[in-house]
């Protein structure tokens, strides 16, 4: 069972040779090649219910033979290795401050397990637990260590059809993460992601994770998003002093750029919609876009 990592982790390996984001609505593919080769195969409603909470993938089955539809077997009896990419709903991603951190380990797991447990709905203990201590800015001794759990039963699901096809998904991570890797690494950046009925929110500063928070919305509304945005703003103003240098949008569809001309004039904030070399990341491939980004050098 792998643990979930963050993409800065997961990139300090050899880089798999295939990338996979799950969504309910289906899966984006890429074989990593030089242009990577992507794909998409649709999924009925039936075959994904996001929750943190609850066994996500209802149908296995059909998932396993999308998975083999999309990238077939090389005839090798070797396990391939892959990265996969998980709904943002279905992981709790959080920013952890520390005054002073261990340098072991076995005792960083255990400390932000402790941090943990009164703030997710689930059993931490047994949760697979991802985390990664972000460089210091300023000069100071805190440190924010970005932290993805989910309980191991959600993630063991996702990974088995995956596995059944022959690969070893080494690395797992989420959408909203795998997408911050298309998010400028200069100055105060906040990423609106949408995916379906799920609004995912990050703030980075100079490229170190700050806040980020999943919610799963009543409407689709610009107004509902406006609500959700807003104490992320109060956040930033608050604790970081300062104004937002861009609000990136993802995942908007066609409405995306009249939405992005309401709200620079609704938040008076500098407003773009985020973009990739290799195409427009969208509600269902963002983190994959995202994810290939970081794999460009190597």
């Amino acid at each position: 069972m792998s643990a979930l990592t963050s993409m800065a982790a997961l990139l300090k390996d050899t880089p798999p040779v295939c990338a996979f984001e799950v969504s309910p609505a289906g899966i984006a593919a890429a074989e990593i090649s030089k242009p990577p080769r992507i794909s998409f195969a649709a999924l009925a409603p039936d075959v994904i219910s996001v929750s943190p909470l609850h066994d996500n993938v209802v149908r296995p089955d059909i998932l396993l033979q999308q998975v083999r539809g999309l990238v077939p077997g090389d005839g090798s009896h070797k396990r391939r290795r892959a990265a996969l990419i998980l709904p943002d709903y279905a992981v709790r991603v959080t920013v952890l401050d520390f005054d002073s951190f261990p340098s072991d380990a076995r005792q960083q797991n255990s400390l932000i397990r402790f941090r943990l447990k009164r703030s997710v709905p689930f059993d931490v203990d047994s949760a697979a637990l991802g985390f990664f201590p972000q460089p210091s800015r300023g000069g100071g001794k805190q440190l924010d260590v970005a932290v993805a759990v989910a309980p191991m039963e959600i993630v063991a699901r996702y990974e088995a059809p995956f596995r059944l096809a022959g690969f070893h998904t080494g690395w797992v991570t989420t959408s909203a993460l795998a997408a911050l890797e298309l998010v400028p690494a200069t100055g105060l950046q906040v990423l609106a992601k949408r995916t379906g009925r799920v609004l995912s929110l990050a703030v980075s500063d100079r490229g170190v994770l700050k806040l980020m928070r999943s919610i799963e919305l009543a409407d689709f509304s610009g107004e509902e998003v406006v609500d959700h945005l807003f104490p992320t703003l109060a956040y930033v103003e608050d604790q970081l002093a300062a104004r937002p240098d861009a609000l990136l949008l993802c995942g908007f569809g066609s409405a995306g750029e009249e939405f992005r001309l309401w709200l620079a004039t609704e938040l008076n904030i500098p407003t773009a919609l985020l973009t990739s070399r290799l195409g427009e990341p969208g509600e269902f491939n963002a983190g994959l876009l995202g994810y290939l980004e970081s794999c460009k050098e190597t």
